[in-house]
């Protein structure tokens, strides 16, 4: 399958070293706004086909599939303009600035009968389809718990003034867009959607929020997420059942996952999984290009929808507004 690249940054090159690995995929084209870092991508990873022309790039014959890393603001064009000419899409989290943009993006996906697909790795994870099909053993889930605390290094830039992408609002972001979603979508995957929300956050000057939590209700249980891009947190996440409790070292990439049971006795659940922890995103994104499906199996439409409008309530709880609102 021939790839082509919106968005020339390291979240990129580590797409590329991870779907690398998965056969058939070969990367044929790149588009940058700036010919010199498009050249410099280019020649680093053997590309063919340089675009600076975003339109000359989606019309291109060179490729099939596009992997859209740039900020999240521009998801919603760079994806519909894509699958207008043909192209399947597998496009980072969080896949839209709000709801209203995914629908769109998932009407167009609908229309021209190509893959959209929300590029959050966690869910197909070895380690995390390992949860799923073990959490039976604790018995009734009351609590899941998991956070996600990154202390980010642009925060150094921000705060000697000097604002980067990552703490724009214009650029749909912030910590709750850039790593609370990696608490919030295994989350959906697991329980499916809360019945109530209650939010809140530390906002930065840049209109952004630069921490913050969020209780979630469920049926039985409850829920709570942390998620940080201005300090670090070493905590595990869990998930907590009347016979036992499941503790996974990291939510957004598990590599350990242990069940400590009531009666004092524990297992091991954790299974092999490759360094590179794109591969799987990528694997299956090919596959289902590949069987001719067009929406994604684990992180579906329905996933998608359910985390955006989370993370859409959170926002309106706590006060964050994007231009792309």
């Amino acid at each position: 399958m021939r790839f082509g690249i919106i968005g020339t940054n390291w979240i990129t090159e580590s797409f590329i070293a991870a779907a690398s690995e998965v056969e058939g995929f070969t990367l044929t084209a790149v588009y940058s706004r700036t010919k010199e870092r498009a050249e410099d991508f280019a020649v680093k990873y053997g590309v063919e086909h340089i675009y600076t022309d975003l339109n000359e790039f989606a019309s291109s014959d060179k490729f099939d599939a596009v992997y859209i890393a740039s900020p999240n603001s521009l998801h919603n064009e760079q994806a519909i303009l894509c699958m207008r000419n043909k192209k399947h899409v597998l496009c980072e989290k969080p896949i839209a600035s709000n709801t209203r943009e995914l629908q769109e993006m998932i009407q167009v996906a609908k229309e021209q009968k190509v893959l959209l697909m929300e590029a959050l790795k966690t869910t197909y994870l070895p380690n995390f389809l390992t949860i799923k099909e073990n959490l039976h053993k604790i018995g009734k889930i009351r609590r899941y718990s998991a956070g996600y605390c990154q202390y980010s290094s642009r925060y150094d830039k921000y705060k000697e003034g000097i604002i980067l992408n990552a703490f724009k609002p214009e650029f749909s972001n912030g910590s709750l867009m850039d790593i609370g979603i990696y608490t919030i979508y295994p989350m959906v995957v697991l329980f499916g959607g809360p019945s109530a929300i209650k939010a809140h956050a530390v906002m930065l000057e840049s209109g952004v929020d630069g921490q913050g939590s969020v209780l979630f209700e469920y049926p039985g249980m409850e829920a709570v997420i942390t998620h940080s891009k201005i300090v670090n947190s070493y905590m595990p996440a869990e998930i907590q059942g009347e016979e036992g409790t499941m503790v996974i070292d990291k939510i957004h990439t598990p590599e350990k996952v242990q069940i400590y049971y009531k009666n004092g006795t524990s297992e091991d659940i954790t299974v092999s999984q490759k360094s590179n922890s794109m591969f799987y995103e990528a694997s299956e994104f090919m596959k289902l290009v590949q069987n001719g499906e067009f929406e994604p199996t684990i992180n579906s439409f329905a996933n998608s929808l359910s985390t955006h409008r989370i993370l859409e309530e959170v926002r309106n709880q706590i006060g964050l507004v994007y231009p792309a609102d």
